[in-house]
């Protein structure tokens, strides 16, 4: 598969700009490791909402997928989390799921915020997947994560980044974009993994009339900000 990429961003002056074209060897294989906090808020930002059986079908069609993981962070002591239905489909559906405790603290304004770093995880399983793999792509943005990436380059794989640099600020440290083979922004990819609106049915008028429970649905990973910062 390729993408092309116009890097025609402020970062890239124009006299500068130029084609990017990412091609994925159909013999590879794949592993694809997704920070799902970075994902929400990365295409939120940049007005798009994932559709994540879409997103695994298309690096499907590009290599040999040998695995698909997402990280997230979970407040346990919520009575109900939005994310909870994201992470059970996702479990069903093809990814492997990895979770761990939300923290919950307030700031110095008295505001509730929530802080849950999964780099350490996700580095741990690139590592671990290394020798099994020939191509990880990572939708990250931390620079944290480059050291990691440079590791498993010496192992002889070849690591694309997903993020992207459209938004004000970008999202991506300009580090972890630089150790990578390729980095590709986000935006390009939105095409191919933006969830498309369904009309609902109409449905047949109701014989008694019942009051109906609002359908909870896996918008908003926290009802609440993000503090992503250690």
């Amino acid at each position: 598969g390729v993408v092309t990429e116009r890097r025609d961003s402020p970062m890239f002056p124009l006299d500068s700009v130029k084609e990017m074209v990412v091609h994925f060897d159909p013999q590879d294989r794949l592993g694809i490791f997704i920070d799902g906090a970075h994902l929400y808020a990365a295409s939120r930002n940049l007005g798009f909402d994932v559709d994540y059986k879409n997103l695994l079908g298309y690096f499907r069609k590009q290599a040999r997928l040998v695995r698909a993981s997402y990280y997230t962070a979970l407040l346990e002591n919520d009575e109900y989390s939005p994310l909870r239905p994201l992470v059970d489909w996702l479990g069903y559906n093809g990814y492997c799921v990895v979770t761990k405790p939300a923290r919950e603290f307030t700031d110095a304004a008295g505001r509730r915020r929530v802080r849950g770093n999964i780099e350490v995880e996700m580095a741990v399983d690139v590592l671990t997947l290394a020798p099994r793999l020939d191509h990880a792509v990572i939708f990250a943005g931390d620079g944290d994560l480059r050291r990691m990436v440079e590791a498993v380059q010496a192992q002889g794989l070849r690591v694309t980044v997903f993020s992207t640099i459209r938004t004000q600020p970008g999202m991506v440290a300009d580090e972890l974009r630089r150790q990578a083979d390729q980095f590709i922004d986000l935006a390009d990819l939105a095409p191919e993994i933006t969830r498309r609106q369904v009309e609902p049915r109409p449905r047949p008028p109701a014989t008694t009339l019942r009051p109906e429970r609002p359908r909870m649905t896996p918008a908003e990973p926290f009802r609440d900000p993000v503090d992503l910062s250690e």
